[in-house]
């Protein structure tokens, strides 16, 4: 059942307010008033999700989610008779949805989906269920459990093996680790899981931006390189993801980033406070091949 929910209850409070035109009539929608927004999808952002609306075309509601660099689209149905999710088309087979993003693209409050593609290959993610995260017996389990459900971006080739990272996005001893593992991502012998959070109020912005825009790697190499216009401080960005980070950090007193979190392949949980000194000797305690 679709939740009765008014902007300023919502979406004013997380994503700042856009405007939204209706391509039928080619003028400015109210944007004091917006279509109710469905539970799910309220849940999306209550985990951290940025969520747009879309605007109404062929008689449906549609929205946007971007979490962990991956975006949704969900159409709501007349009389909050349900939704769907996936792509719109309209009778002559031309997708509606890539219309849309143009256009919100275009709008005030578009601007995370400046990199956005609906055709690049999306790796699933999957959560555990609060009954596995408490089945592990020991605590470096419950701490992989919690690093592995937190809100983080993929940086290299699904598939690889894995290393999680708490990072501050203007943290110098992060791009300096980031450096160092480069030349192994874009081996494709690791992956990096980076977890973005934020010690100051405009890097905060900025790891929300990071979470938030649906090619990371792509922003995040731009970021490294020196382009300041890469991780823009968007104060209006849904923080909450961010927030989560941060929380599993505190509630495991980790004090610093970079700080690494890793299966070993000894299948031991390990972890690395700080840049690590020997890049060699962490890619080589992860199991991966030369």
């Amino acid at each position: 059942m679709a939740q009765k929910i008014t902007l300023k209850q919502t979406l004013l409070s997380f994503i700042g307010s856009c405007c939204l035109i209706s391509p039928a009539t080619s003028h400015a929608q109210d944007d004091t008033i917006l279509p109710n927004l469905p539970a799910p999808i309220q849940n999306l952002a209550n985990d951290g999700a940025q969520i747009r609306f879309l605007g109404k075309d062929h008689g449906v509601d549609g929205w946007i989610a971007i979490k962990n660099g991956q975006e949704q689209f969900f159409y709501v149905l007349p009389n909050d008779g349900g939704f769907i999710s996936g792509i719109l088309f309209d009778e002559k087979g031309k997708a509606v949805t890539v219309n849309q993003v143009s256009r919100l693209r275009s709008q005030n409050g578009g601007e995370i989906l400046d990199v956005l593609t609906t055709d690049a290959p999306k790796e699933k993610i999957t959560e555990l269920t609060a009954a596995e995260k408490y089945e592990f017996k020991t605590p470096s389990e419950q701490l992989f459990s919690d690093v592995e459900s937190s809100n983080w971006i993929s940086i290299g080739q699904a598939g690889t093996p894995v290393f999680y990272s708490f990072i501050d996005p203007q943290c110098g001893h992060c791009h300096s680790m980031m450096r160092g593992l480069k030349d192994h991502i874009k081996s494709g012998k690791v992956q990096v899981r980076l977890i973005p959070v934020g010690l100051r109020e405009e890097t905060r912005a900025q790891a929300a931006f990071l979470l938030a825009t649906p090619a990371p790697e792509q922003v995040w190499w731009r970021h490294m390189s020196g382009d300041e216009s890469a991780l823009p401080a968007k104060k209006d960005l849904n923080q909450q993801g961010v927030q989560k980070n941060m929380s599993i950090m505190q509630s495991w007193k980790l004090d610093a980033t970079p700080f690494l979190v890793y299966r070993a392949k000894n299948n031991k949980i390990k972890m690395v406070r700080g840049e690590p000194t020997d890049i060699g000797a962490l890619i080589e305690d992860l199991g991966v091949r030369n």
